[in-house]
């Protein structure tokens, strides 16, 4: 060791003696020593990034051991926050199931129209059950999986590269859990900073892999995907309500301007308005191609002036969004600044356009134009806009991304006619997206949270047992790839948990109170022995210990706190520190009397420690008075603050709340069709409720076998001549297939079918349908039931 640091080591060991062992030590200290051991020492020197001193401010904003108007509030705010990432997932959850139940109707409407106005059923919604419960019944698997989620929560490159092997079908459920789950508290900064350290991991994987310039960010891939999940967290939709949605409800508010500018739809619209007027067929031809119709002088006198009224109130919202880039929430902009960074070094030769449209591309295409077009999804308006005004949001939000990718040629035609919009803002909008890219890196801010994290304990996540059992399966799944070493922690956890458990039914998918910690976790070291391996000295803790309990004293006394801040602001900013520590040690309060007892112990301490000729002066402790001060003025703004914020997350929670209504409301729309569909298919014409059930109606092993409908039989050939089938419909769409053998009263096998199932493996490319002893043809069985039972 050289001889500077045998000095600065001996320093430190000569200051600790003269501590007395009796060190007041909070949880908060011991972590401050981590933070000095790891880089981050006490002190503001210019060649130091951070001074731990912030620690201990950060701390007193959240001070759970005071009740003042200021912790109330932010009780309010954590609630607030609580309820908002809570409902987002159940959001989420919803959305997924509308996206379901789409698909499946799409099927029956494929399925109908295929086969003559058959309509058929769909029935999923029985499964939406929202219990919850809060056990796992095996005690050690909890220990287990909290150590498992504990390390994906904190070392995110392994979430980012699971995400890189699952496939498009499987990432909404790993969304769902990492966006809402690992990552749920959308308003903790320590992980938000995670969950962007993962995309980090994921964009920077995404580039590399990346064969072309042309390809990067632009398919529907798992990485897009997570942006677009990313942009619709609480934060976003904060923003796209305070920046679009005045702008588009004013829009709306004009249902008769018409601004449709593709020719073919002009002409056929100018033909409909001359027969309505005239009450007679019109001269003009009725089919004409798009180059025609764009070369009839009354279309082209008809697009001209909305070809003006579009690029003014295309302007208008591109003004609106670049005036907002204050409050463009912090996540999207670093997201931006990836994009532009990993772009760099990636493409060395990209020009600024080319850089700037991969930034437009997630910026608008996956954030801003999905809300444009889309805005009753987002609830920024009541009800479904007009057909007029929505086509005019379309063509705003085809203007906005056009700008935004600067293409040489556009997808439309009779969008190149909008091009001089484009001309004009290209430069504009190259500074607004290269200036979205303007913020600092979280890095040392994490640190400083991931300190604050080691003072906190009984850390968990609310979890359902089919979140748990689906990532630990897909974990398994690519062990191999996310951790190949035998001693990786990864693995570790994974081969001690086994196999993954099956997914569970719905109505069984309980909420698990997971508490969450690392087997491998280092303890904070025990006072103050550790403080030699530090640069902090015992009088550095026990200065801003005693300074934080001396900032909790004083706001558990309004009338203290506002005199030492009136002080303050007429120049005085000394006050009695014994005496404040007298007043607290003899209230009637209990707890403030112990914490006067402890400060006026630790003012004593500290001046035991202080050199013989400062103990004597009467202003020892003017810098602690007035950084007191400081910190109370800062917590008084801090209330401020949170006050504006409740506020605004308040109409965020009611945003929510009326998309989750919304989701409600077409859910039960789509049970109505459904519940008509079921209806019409299984008994029309029946009035009598029992005649629904239909069957059992039988059919012999060699007819099934000679109408192709058993495909492979594992029946022996002596005994398929006693084999037949009953096929029974006890609700419309659900059919119940059994085999029985001549001379036994129970069916050999029973198989339960909703036809739904039957048509997605249809569309799915499925053949056969295993019956265990025969394999059925699928396109067959639905010919089969189809000609039984919905044509009777």
């Amino acid at each position: 060791m050289p001889a500077e640091q045998n000095g600065r080591a001996a320093s430190r060991r000569n200051r600790q003696e003269t501590v007395p062992s009796t060190i007041y030590a909070s949880g908060l200290a011991k972590a401050a020593v981590i933070a000095a051991q790891n880089g981050l020492p006490l002190g503001n020197g210019a060649d130091r990034r951070y001074s731990v001193a912030a620690l201990w401010s950060m701390a007193a904003e959240n001070d759970v051991e005071v009740d003042d108007e200021l912790t109330q509030a932010q009780r309010r705010l954590k609630d607030l926050k609580t309820k908002i990432s809570a409902q987002s997932k159940k959001n989420f959850l919803l959305e997924r199931d509308v996206r379901f139940l789409d698909s499946r109707i799409a099927l029956l409407i494929q399925n109908r129209m295929a086969l003559d106005e058959q309509q058929e059923v769909a029935s999923h919604l029985e499964e939406l059950d929202t219990t919850e419960g809060h056990l796992l019944p095996d005690e050690r698997k909890r220990q287990l999986y909290g150590n498992l989620f504990f390390l994906l929560q904190n070392e995110p490159r392994h979430i980012a590269a699971l995400a890189r092997l699952v496939s498009l079908s499987e990432i909404d459920t790993l969304l769902q859990t990492v966006m809402f789950t690992l990552y749920g508290n959308q308003y903790d900064s320590r992980e938000e900073y995670l969950l962007l350290s993962m995309f980090q991991n994921v964009l920077s994987s995404q580039f590399d892999a990346a064969t072309d310039f042309g390809s990067l960010l632009r398919a529907n891939t798992p990485v897009s995907r997570m942006l677009t999940t990313y942009t619709r967290r609480g934060p976003g939709q904060t923003y796209l309500k305070h920046v679009l949605s005045a702008r588009i409800n004013k829009l709306i508010e004009m249902q008769d301007l018409d601004l449709e500018i593709n020719p073919l739809k002009v002409y056929e619209r100018m033909i409909e308005q001359i027969e309505t007027a005239t009450g007679k067929p019109s001269d003009l031809p009725k089919s004409i191609s798009p180059e025609e119709a764009s070369q009839h002088p009354d279309v082209q006198a008809i697009i001209a002036p909305r070809l003006v009224t579009l690029m003014e109130i295309a302007e208008s919202f591109l003004t609106t969004i670049m005036g907002s880039l204050d409050q463009v929430p912090y996540g999207i902009r670093w997201i931006c600044k990836q994009i532009r960074s990993l772009t760099k070094r990636k493409y060395p030769d990209a020009s600024d356009l080319q850089i700037c449209s991969l930034i437009g591309g997630f910026f608008f295409l996956r954030f801003i134009n999905p809300a444009i077009v889309t805005p009753q999804a987002y609830m920024l308006v009541e009800g479904n806009p007009a057909q007029s005004p929505r086509r005019t949001l379309t063509l705003i939000a085809k203007m906005l991304q056009n700008l935004a990718n600067k293409p040489t040629y556009s997808k439309e035609v009779y969008m190149m006619s909008l091009n001089p919009f484009v001309e004009q803002h290209k430069q504009r909008i190259n500074r607004f997206l290269n200036e979205l890219c303007e913020v600092g890196d979280f890095y040392e801010s994490l640190e400083m949270d991931q300190y604050i994290a080691l003072s906190k304990k009984d850390i968990t996540l609310n979890i359902s047992l089919n979140e748990l059992y689906n990532t630990h399966s897909l974990l398994m799944q690519h062990m191999d790839v996310l951790a190949a070493a035998d001693k990786h922690h990864l693995r570790i956890c994974l081969q001690d948990l086994g196999s993954a458990p099956a997914q569970v039914p719905r109505a069984e998918n309980k909420t698990v109170e997971l508490p969450i910690f690392s087997r491998w976790e280092q303890p904070i070291p025990d006072f103050p022995s550790a403080i030699a391996d530090s640069e902090l000295t015992s009088s550095d803790i026990m200065y801003m210990d005693t300074k934080a309990l001396y900032v909790q004293i004083i706001r558990t006394m309004p009338g203290l706190s506002s005199a030492v801040v009136k002080a303050g602001n007429k120049g005085s900013a000394a006050f009695n520190l014994a005496r404040v520590a007298e007043s607290a040690a003899t209230s009637r309060d209990p707890t403030l009397v112990k914490k006067g007892i402890k400060v006026r112990e630790m003012l004593y301490q500290l001046d035991e420690v202080m050199p013989a000729e400062q103990r004597q002066n009467p202003n020892r402790y003017a810098l602690m008075c007035d950084e007191i001060r400081q910190e109370l003025v800062h917590l008084g703004n801090l209330r401020e603050k949170v006050d504006k914020e409740i506020g605004s997350l308040e109409l965020v929670f009611k945003t929510i709340i009326d998309h989750n209504n919304y989701l409600r409301s077409q859910l039960e729309s789509y049970k109505a069709y459904l519940q008509n569909v079921r209806i019409k298919s299984g008994v029309t014409g029946s009035k009598s409720s029992k005649a629904q059930v239909q069957g059992p109606f039988k059919f012999t092993h060699a007819h099934l076998e000679k109408d192709g409908i058993i495909v492979e039989s594992n029946v022996p050939d002596n005994r398929r001549s006693n084999i037949f089938f009953n096929i029974l419909s006890p609700l419309p769409g659900t059919f119940i297939i059994a085999l029985h053998y001549k001379g036994r009263e129970k069916a050999i096998l029973e198989m339960d079918l909703k036809l739904d199932d039957l048509l997605e493996k249809q569309q799915l490319g499925v053949t056969l349908l295993d019956l265990e002893y025969v394999q059925l043809s699928v396109n067959k069985t639905l010919a089969l039931l189809n000609k039984t039972f919905l044509k009777r």
